[in-house]
């Protein structure tokens, strides 16, 4: 989940709706950088499930005792996290062994090998097997360069649905969240020192450089919670008992 507190509400977003954004961005990639084929079909419908890991998480929204409100994608327990990823991976595997790659490799890529938790350590070994299987189970080797192209998209597609999902829209550049603040950490042939991203007004965001087709708008649902709802009855009641609105954001050069 995506949580955004308010005076008088958390804003929540399901993770596999923003990943969903994520798989409309995708789509609107400028062509001449990447040709359309099988492989990157694939490759665009990772993007677009690469949380579905989330969706029996969110469905069942749980509160942070401690912080005093719900649990984000973020803060999330650890154990339960690493078993959803999982069970994630392995959904998206049965349908592509190179989508599954992809996706355990974006999983994996949070954690260091030298973290030093035995549970990160498991999660890591158990999935450079299964991408070792999975590899095993295609029909093509993949070229290096482009299947790094393939994950630096997926990762740049996921960073920039966070984008416009974690912030409130129209937000200054000095307030925006850390990891964003000083533009993206991807580089593609289209931009070689990574794209810097702002918010231009409350529907706009703007890429520098742009690395699409052509302008183009997202919706992107959201459920407003209140604090006094969650209260009365809980944060999961709550949750679903509350109306999905939309907004929109359009990306611009």
């Amino acid at each position: 989940m995506i949580v955004i507190e308010r005076e008088e509400d958390f804003l929540l977003i399901a993770q596999h709706e923003h990943a969903l954004v994520s798989g409309e961005i995708v789509l609107h990639w400028k062509q001449k950088f990447l040709l359309r084929s099988k492989l990157r079909e694939e490759a665009d419908w990772a993007v677009s499930q690469h949380d579905r890991a989330w969706i029996p998480l969110d469905e069942h929204p749980s509160w942070n005792e401690e912080e005093k409100r719900p649990y984000s994608f973020i803060d999330y327990p650890l154990k339960e996290k690493l078993q959803a990823y999982q069970r994630g991976i392995k959904e998206v595997s049965e349908r592509s062994s190179y989508a599954g790659i992809l996706c355990s490799s974006h999983y994996q890529s949070f954690f260091s090998k030298d973290s030093g938790d035995p549970q990160i350590e498991k999660f890591i070994a158990e999935e450079e097997k299964r991408r070792e299987e999975l590899a095993s189970h295609m029909k093509m080797e993949v070229p290096s360069d482009i299947y790094q192209l393939h994950f630096e998209r997926l990762q740049f597609c996921d960073d920039l649905s966070l984008y416009v999902c974690m912030q409130e829209p129209g937000i200054p550049k000095e307030e925006e969240v850390s990891w964003f603040r000083d533009g993206f950490r991807q580089q593609f042939d289209v931009a070689p020192e990574g794209i810097m991203p702002r918010w231009e007004d409350e529907k706009r965001v703007s890429l520098d450089p742009f690395p699409f087709e052509h302008e183009f708008e997202v919706r992107i649902p959201y459920r407003l919670v209140s604090k006094r709802a969650i209260e009365e009855i809980g944060l999961e009641k709550a949750y679903h008992q509350a109306e999905i609105n939309h907004r929109t954001v359009t990306f611009v050069e």
